[in-house]
């Protein structure tokens, strides 16, 4: 049975491979990157994550092909002063569609960041620019300037953080909820980043964190979207019972998804899984 991704899953999923905890090395990554790219699921995958590091080091030179328009999203990992370097690396026949970059350190003030992300997002009119802001100080503050920034014609939305290697780095439903309704109310495309291994929220055996799961995570959206107000939101992002997200979703398939961009998974075959468990794409998994 070949594997069928509704509309509303499209481009869910970036393909992070490189990054924790998955940790491929570069050439392997851009290997099975093609193979996603070929295969039945490839609706749900978006472009390959990769570190500005590793574009400014030439590291993926050697291994595409001019001719096959491979397309990355670039990780700013050195800082936001240096993605027009990174960028200036790109091997020939590569494309960023996203640049995506912190602004700030949890607990700093994310405008001086914003600001200079903001003069580059000027300059780069074919580029998505993602802004990844803290959910601490400043934050509607930041919302409102990436808001500003966009209404203008700036190809700039927000990026938050969804897990990590501490506790603080996982939001609660609530935090996660009022963000999102945030982002509706200012008509602001946002994606996620870190945490987001799983369909239904759970907690992590080994490291005793609570986890955000993908589809909590858009059936809450969809929610917002409709007018339900934080509460309800958290009430979805809080479930572990996959029954009423699931069924939100599922009532939404064929719709194009609203205001979440998507996220950067390590792992393409966890959530595929994951939906074809729940029942909301239809097939196997490649191998």
């Amino acid at each position: 049975m070949s594997t069928q991704v509704p509309r509303l899953l499209a481009g869910l999923v970036d393909d992070a491979a490189v990054f924790p905890p998955g940790s491929a090395t570069l050439p392997d990554a851009v290997t099975a990157h093609r193979r996603h790219r070929a295969a039945r699921y490839a609706d749900l995958v978006g472009p390959l994550l990769l570190p500005a590091s590793a574009i400014a080091a030439g590291d993926l030179s050697d291994l595409v092909d001019p001719a096959e328009g491979y397309v990355v999203g670039l990780i700013g990992d050195t800082g936001i002063e240096r993605l027009p370097h990174a960028l200036s690396f790109l091997p020939d026949g590569v494309t960023a569609r996203q640049v995506e970059v912190a602004v700030a350190k949890r607990g700093e003030d994310p405008q001086p960041g914003l600001t200079e992300l903001v003069k580059l997002a000027e300059q780069w009119r074919d580029t998505q620019v993602y802004a990844e802001i803290p959910l601490t100080f400043g934050l509607m503050g930041a919302l409102d300037t990436v808001a500003g920034a966009r209404a203008a014609g700036l190809p700039i939305a927000a990026k938050f953080r969804t897990g990590g290697l501490a506790a603080e780095l996982f939001p609660t439903p609530v935090e996660l909820a009022a963000v999102i309704c945030a982002c509706r109310d200012r008509e602001l495309p946002f994606k996620l980043t870190a945490g987001l291994h799983h369909a239904i929220r759970h907690r992590d055996p080994e490291t005793a964190f609570t986890h955000h799961g993908f589809v909590n995570v858009l059936a809450a959206t969809l929610a917002a979207t409709e007018g339900v107000e934080v509460d309800a939101v958290a009430e979805l992002l809080a479930a572990t019972d996959p029954v009423r997200p699931v069924e939100r979703v599922r009532a939404h398939r064929d719709a194009e998804r609203p205001l979440w961009v998507g996220y950067g998974s390590c792992s393409i075959s966890d959530p595929l899984t994951d939906l074809i468990r729940l029942g909301l794409v239809n097939g196997g998994v490649e191998k």
